[in-house]
Order: structure tokens, then C-alpha cells, then sequence
């Protein structure tokens, strides 16, 4: 089983949302079909701009807890380095 941590805007450089899910495909589902009332249903956030796969729970949430305090800045830099076209990635899950 793999555990992820992601990102999902709104729009190019747009409102961010970081969580860590075990199941990505249907974690953007949900996001994409605003199918749980909250902040990413409020503010339409749901193209899935960056994702990264780890092994164990404890580490997709380290990693979301860290991505967290970083400043807006940085995760921008992260998005743009591995989707400079902030392409939405749920196509490319299985």
C-alpha cells in the first residue's frame, strides 16, 4: 500500500491545499466533485498539481506537517519545478 502527500489549486497560482491521503485517485475525486463540504468545496480548489508517494502513513503526513509551514513561495517553487504547466495529475493515476 502507498500513502501520498498532495496538492490541489484552484487555478495557476491560485488558493493551495496540502493534504496526505492512502488512496490519491479517489482523494481528487472527492476534491474535484467538491463531494465533502469544507475550504477546497468553498474556494473550488480541486486541479491535483503535485503529489509525492511515500511507504508508510506516518511518513505522507511528516511530509504534508512540513509542506504545511512552508511559506506560499516555496510551494509555488515546488509546484512549478515538477508541473511548470500546473497540468492536473489525476489523469495520470491508476
Amino acid at each position: 500500500m502507498s500513502f501520498y502527500t498532495y496538492i490541489v489549486a484552484s487555478q495557476r497560482n491560485g488558493t493551495l491545499y496540502i493534504g496526505s491521503t492512502d488512496n490519491l485517485s479517489r482523494r481528487s475525486w472527492e476534491h474535484r466533485e467538491k463531494h465533502r463540504p469544507g475550504f477546497t468545496a468553498k474556494y473550488n480548489v480541486s486541479i491535483l498539481v503535485h503529489y509525492e508517494t511515500f511507504e508508510t502513513r506516518e511518513g505522507a503526513f511528516r511530509r504534508e506537517r512540513q509542506m504545511k509551514k512552508w511559506n506560499r513561495a516555496w510551494k509555488l517553487e515546488l509546484i512549478e519545478r515538477s508541473n511548470p504547466g500546473w497540468v492536473d495529475r489525476s489523469g495520470d493515476l491508476v
